[in-house]
């Protein structure tokens, strides 16, 4: 089975469980700005698994829409991430911290788009078989999720981390991730 397929494989539960939380949402969100939230990560890439905790920031900025356009909000994403690798890879895990602000639309206060691209800092400069030759990385982020309640929500987010062909080899960490955030 090659890598494509197996990465399949593990992600369907997840592609399958994103695109049925939207008809399960019930109830809608606040028309206020963001308050902040706390996030669960879980997520596999090519040979390697990602679990990450992040702390959102209330809304640093907002704009409502007229009508039933939704909203903008930017937020502030700090986290802390554990990585995996499967099998014999080398070395098989390292830790990564991130600090990235985001665009959210939260569109017809049931669903939202998300995007976000900041730095990263990893604690090791190899990680599963692969040199990604600098520590400090950017994280470019898209995602898409519903509101389950006015206090929780569920996304599904894909992820890349590089730096930016600063130093060569650069080969890249992606992953597909399943979000659940508890706002307050």
């Amino acid at each position: 089975m090659n890598s494509f397929s197996r990465l399949l494989s593990r992600t369907a539960p997840v592609l399958i469980a994103s695109a049925v939380a939207p008809f399960m949402a019930s109830t809608a969100l606040a028309a206020g700005p963001y308050d902040g939230g706390i996030s669960v990560r879980a997520g596999v890439g090519e040979h390697y698994e990602r679990l990450e905790l992040a702390w959102e920031s209330p809304s640093l900025w907002h704009y409502q829409f007229t009508g039933h356009d939704g909203r903008l909000d930017v937020v502030g994403e700090l986290g802390v991430a554990y990585w995996k690798a499967e099998g014999s890879r080398s070395p098989s895990n390292a830790w990564q911290f991130s600090a990235i602000p985001f665009l959210r639309w939260s569109i017809n206060d049931r669903y939202y788009v998300e995007a976000g691209v900041g730095p990263t800092a990893f604690t090791r400069t190899r990680f599963a078989n692969k040199d990604i030759s600098t520590a400090f990385q950017f994280g470019d982020h898209i995602g898409v999720g519903a509101y389950l309640s006015d206090s929780s929500r569920l996304g599904l987010r894909y992820s890349h981390f590089s730096n930016a062909s600063i130093k060569r080899p650069n080969p890249g960490l992606n992953v597909l991730q399943l979000t659940y955030t508890y706002q307050y």
